[in-house]
């Protein structure tokens, strides 16, 4: 039978729409079994339709702002397309020559509404690789290259998002202390009124004294006088210490009152920086452009093939690698407003078990379980990394795609497949740039083929897992109910 299943695995989808990471096109080393000489040319492209719920959160104090205002993200994955081309040579009856360009990784992410209006990512990424496969006996063969990938990014994070984590905290303490300061001289000049009081009264009493003292002296009840008197003397010095103690307690209370203003000020400017003006260009706006960065990687795979039956299984190991990105990162509002250092970031060591067998007369099954180390993989610029204790995204688990499909030979000319696609949720706090946990995908497709030449296309639907994009589901966006459509065209050639 021969469903062209190199097409079909591929194809369906050139593009991984639905990864977990941040693939985009993979390899089709399916292509290094075609018979004699083939080229093939793909293309796809993927819409999709991702966008999350923000949650509605209190005032941070009395008549202050909010956090989170509710409403929609809108969608925040752009679309994007891709193109590659597959290459197999036959160099003698034994070792063949594999050539494949593409775009392996890829992030086009930007919210374009609500409270994270600016936030953006993007990475491009292009790959050669050059794999030879040896024909070891008439089942087995044993393939193996190079990789060599060119990657750039950019991010930028609206000056809300970057406050939340710099100015805002602060602010926050400071209107707190405002607040117990402002209550501290209040209670302090509601202690300065009362011995105010009380000294007005002692006054009040000690001049009552002294006159019914001079009243009892012109009595000539010097006695009654003396006594008298000398309580009038006491009373009156007490209200004296009385009323310089209420006005030291008025002067601190107002000092004290003075600086809860100050600091309520200073909080309010915070809150005015973080919350208030552009989100894209506020004072804590924060950007990093990377310069192109080339890495190399190697690649081996064995495979087992039993023609009669239609039957391959081949293992493939893709070597992990490191990007050291020279990163330039600006905040504006912070001493050292822009820094170039670099940031390295790792790609993802990769297992992929390709297989396929035929099962009934002009029937193929076929599949795949591919394997991604992501938890690997972070961005952690080191000005960001300085100024907010966190990185800018990253994956917390490894990746596992599963892929099976059926393919149906209907005439010489024409064959169709249908696969399924399947990556489960790990719960996980969702990165803002990356909104979603797991996937479940359904592909058709067909390939025309006629005489050297061979057309397929397919399509593919794709439904994301929901999930939350903070611990804290008070903080919580939820992004739920996402998808997203790709379509795949490849025309191949054999020579």
């Amino acid at each position: 039978m021969k469903l062209s299943l190199s097409t079909a695995a591929a194809l369906m989808l050139t593009t991984a729409a639905s990864a977990g990471g941040i693939d985009r096109t993979l390899n089709n080393y399916a292509v290094l079994f075609e018979d004699g000489n083939y080229v093939e040319l793909g293309f796809a492209t993927v819409r999709p339709d991702v966008s999350g719920d923000y949650p509605t959160t209190a005032p941070i104090f009395e008549g202050g702002p909010r956090v989170f205002n509710g409403g929609s993200t809108g969608g925040m994955a752009e679309d994007y397309s891709t193109a590659s081309l597959s290459l197999k040579y036959a160099l003698n009856e034994k070792l063949d020559l594999g050539l494949f360009l593409n775009q392996p990784f890829g992030a086009n992410a930007f919210y374009p509404d609500g409270d994270y209006t600016g936030l953006a990512a993007e990475w491009d990424s292009s790959q050669i690789a050059l794999v030879l496969k040896y024909q070891a006996t008439p089942n087995i063969s044993v393939y193996g290259g190079l990789r060599s990938i060119e990657s750039r990014a950019n991010i930028v994070i609206p000056n809300k998002l970057v406050a939340l984590n710099t100015v805002v905290p602060q602010s926050a303490a400071q209107a707190a202390a405002a607040q117990a300061q402002g209550a501290a001289a209040q209670a302090q000049g509601g202690q300065a009124q009362a011995l105010g009081a009380e000294a007005q009264a002692l006054g009040a009493l000690a001049q009552q004294q002294a006159a019914q003292a001079a009243a009892a002296a012109a009595a000539q009840d010097f006695a009654t006088a003396q006594t008298l008197g000398a309580s009038a003397a006491a009373n009156g010095a007490q209200a004296v210490a009385l009323r310089d103690q209420a006005i030291a307690l008025g002067a601190d209370a107002q000092a004290q009152g003075a600086a809860a203003q100050a600091l309520g000020d200073q909080a309010l400017a915070g809150f005015a920086a973080g919350f208030g003006g552009d989100p894209i260009d506020g004072p804590y706006s924060y950007t990093a452009t990377t310069e192109k960065d080339r890495a190399t990687s190697y690649l081996v795979g064995v495979a087992y093939e039993r023609p009669e039956i239609a039957l391959r299984v081949a293992l493939t190991y893709e070597a992990g690698y490191t990007h050291s990105f020279v990163t330039t990162e600006n905040v504006d509002a912070l001493p050292a407003a822009q820094l170039t250092s670099i940031t390295e970031i790792e790609m993802p060591d990769v297992f992929t078990l390709d297989f396929q067998s035929g099962v009934a007369a002009d029937t193929l099954v076929f599949g795949s379980i591919r394997h991604a180390k992501w938890s690997d993989w972070e961005v952690r610029p080191a000005g960001y990394q300085a100024i907010t204790g966190d990185r800018v995204t990253g994956i917390d688990d490894d990746v596992t795609t599963y892929r099976l499909g059926v393919g149906r030979q209907i005439n010489d000319q024409f064959s169709a497949f249908a696969r399924v696609t399947y990556e489960k949720g790990n719960d996980d706090v969702l990165s803002r740039l990356a909104p979603t946990d797991g996937s479940t995908a359904f592909g058709i497709g067909g390939t025309y083929t006629n005489d050297a030449f061979k057309i397929t296309g397919g399509i593919e639907y794709v439904t994301f897992g929901d999930g939350l994009d903070n611990a804290d589901e008070t903080l919580a966006t939820n992004f739920s109910d996402n998808k997203a459509i790709a379509v795949g065209l490849s025309v191949g050639y054999r020579f």
